[in-house]
């Protein structure tokens, strides 16, 4: 199978849609540790803060990385319709099979990225769910005392 000029072509939009959405991710992950950086210095000990920080570190890394391979699966489609245009044929489909498989890594990374952000809310549910039963058992112990 011939490599045409338009195949790589098609991942351009593809890829600028992916690296648009790890840009997103990575605004979001940037407010967030700024939120947390408040917190945490209003209550360095508590331990859901440091959780979330450790949680964060790990994402903001692996977004750092699926943004890096985006980038070099758009170079080597550029590379790629390069090859094609001067005739270099073989040379463009290594460099095309390349870019695929840049791609398929970062859209690996971004997968993992989901599973760690999801851990994330669990530790805030979590957190929730303890403080919520926290509340309700001092509350049935004040009443117990009143009682007395």
């Amino acid at each position: 199978m011939e490599l045409q000029l338009s195949t790589p072509a098609l991942l351009f939009s593809a890829i600028t849609l992916m690296m648009l959405a790890f840009t997103n991710r990575f605004l979001a992950v940037a407010n967030l540790i700024r939120g947390l950086h408040k917190k945490y210095l209003e209550n360095p000990k508590e331990n859901i803060i440091i959780e979330q920080i450790h949680n964060l570190k790990k994402r903001l890394s692996m977004i750092k990385y699926m943004q890096l391979c985006g980038v070099l699966s758009f170079l080597l489609c550029v590379i790629c319709m390069y090859l094609i245009f001067i005739g270099a044929q073989s040379a463009a489909n290594y460099v095309f099979i390349g870019s695929m498989l840049a791609l398929l890594i970062s859209l690996g990374i971004s997968l993992v990225e989901i599973l760690i952000s999801t851990q994330a809310l669990n530790l805030e549910l979590k957190d929730m769910e303890n403080q919520f039963q926290e509340r309700t058992s001092s509350f049935w112990f004040k009443k117990d005392k009143n009682d007395e």
